[in-house]
């Protein structure tokens, strides 16, 4: 133990990475695009964790293409949320934590916190089933084993202490590349109706309205835009290092926001992607209840033809998994150090965040078996969408604030799409739980 670090360390510690990447003026505008790339990166890949696996094969497979509209207006929703992330670290010098601890109460702040742990905790949840999962299918280990070997991810997480925040994005950027490069590859195997795809991402609340749709549609939005992705966004975005001056951070502002939008739109493709896999191998033949990942695994193979199928769908589960452990550990982080003003080392954050959701996992594969791994996941996306709002009410009005942010605060269009969405959000949780209880 003598040889593990005593204190949280770069990269995964928010206070040692800021500002740690300079952006030289001069530099040529596709250098200055590259220095920038890599905070929506990193965000991108909550978008594309195994939960929204499982909510995008159910979908997809009870419902064909037709919630892909859902999918759509989620990554919309997500890029206007994380835009303002964006600027809240930018502008303001605050991530969304510290922010909340200096204009709250210490009870709201003890409220808020254990709420955007939650949510990290529910993230982590689907990450050790999805990965779990994937070394099952690959290896052929037992789910509980599998679950086993993902509490040493702490190593990767070790292996990385001290190293720049590049080292991290690098990391990421390459299974990112990994999951969109095996799916690409599905999808021209499976051969998908474009059409039926294309009438798949148009807006109708009759779909909605099918037994259990909305339900899904909940999920899928909690699968997408993730609490703990608000806190984790202001923050990083603080790792450029920027002239004082406001024609530097106009540029900042232009260049980030682009990142999170590109990031988002191929967490958006990625998602689409899983989606329409699905309602191509499996709703058009007939397979409408194919609600978990393995199910999913076995009958690619003999639906679409090919072997290679099933490899590539659980390589890029395994990336999508191991992808969040880096995230995850840097988003914890953020948030002790903002709400709590407290620091630890990384390996104990990862550590705790892991045996956090390595318990549920047990038990809920103890309980359900290993086919309940698809409604645990679904279940996790749900908790997520139910910590969301207490996310965006105080980004929403931070950002909002023009002493804090401004001749860069929310204007009228801004504030009334962003709240607007909270309301919407709200609601439909209300009606779930409204649903669940009746």
């Amino acid at each position: 133990m003598s040889l593990l670090p005593r204190t949280a360390t770069a990269p995964f510690c928010p206070s040692e990475v800021k500002g740690s990447i300079a952006i030289d003026p001069g530099l040529p505008l596709h250098r200055k695009l590259w220095r920038y790339a890599g905070p929506g990166l990193l965000v991108s890949v909550g978008y594309m964790d195994p939960g929204n696996w499982a909510t995008d094969i159910e979908a997809g497979s009870k419902y064909g293409y037709g919630l892909l509209f859902v999918v759509l207006l989620a990554s919309l929703a997500a890029m206007l949320l994380q835009t303002l992330c964006v600027r809240l670290g930018l502008v303001a010098q605050k991530d969304l934590a510290r922010a909340c601890r200096e204009h709250y109460s210490p009870r709201v702040n003890r409220f808020l916190w254990l709420g955007a742990e939650l949510a990290i905790v529910a993230c982590d949840l689907a990450e050790v089933l999805g990965s779990a999962l994937a070394l099952h299918l690959l290896f052929g280990v037992s789910i509980p084993v599998g679950i086993a070997i993902t509490a040493f991810d702490t190593l990767l997480v070790l292996g990385l202490q001290g190293a720049g925040f590049r080292r991290v994005e690098a990391i990421v950027l390459a299974l990112v590349l990994t999951i969109a490069g095996c799916f690409a590859v599905e999808l021209a195997i499976s051969q998908p109706n474009w059409f039926g795809v294309a009438m798949g991402f148009g807006p109708s609340l009759a779909r909605l309205q099918q037994p259990g749709a909305l339900y899904l549609a909940i999920g899928i939005v909690g699968a997408t835009v993730m609490p703990h992705n608000l806190y984790l966004h202001s923050s990083i975005v603080q790792t450029r290092l920027l002239d004082h001056t406001e024609a530097a951070r106009r540029e900042a502002l232009r260049f980030c926001t682009l990142d999170a939008v590109v990031s988002l739109s191929l967490a958006l493709l990625v998602n689409a992607a899983i989606m329409v896999l699905a309602a191509s191998a499996f709703h058009a033949s007939g397979h409408h209840e194919v609600a978990d990942i393995e199910d999913a695994y076995h009958l690619i193979e003999p639906l679409v033809g090919s072997a290679l199928a099933a490899t590539l769908f659980g390589i890029a589960l395994l990336a999508s998994g191991q992808s969040s452990t880096f995230t995850g550990t840097i988003a914890g982080q953020i948030i002790m150090e903002g709400f709590l003003d407290l620091k630890i080392p990384c390996w104990q954050r990862r550590l705790i965040t892991r045996a956090l959701a390595l318990v549920p996992a047990y038990l809920g594969v103890r309980w359900f078996g290993d086919g309940g791994i698809g409604k645990m996941l679904v279940l996790s996306q749900v908790v997520l969408s139910f910590q969301l709002p207490f996310a965006i009410w105080p980004l929403v009005r931070f950002t909002s604030d023009r002493a804090l942010m401004g001749e860069h605060a929310n204007g009228p269009v801004m504030k009334a799409s962003a709240w607007t969405l909270f309301a919407v959000i709200s609601v439909a949780n209300v009606w779930l739980v409204a649903t669940v209880l009746g």
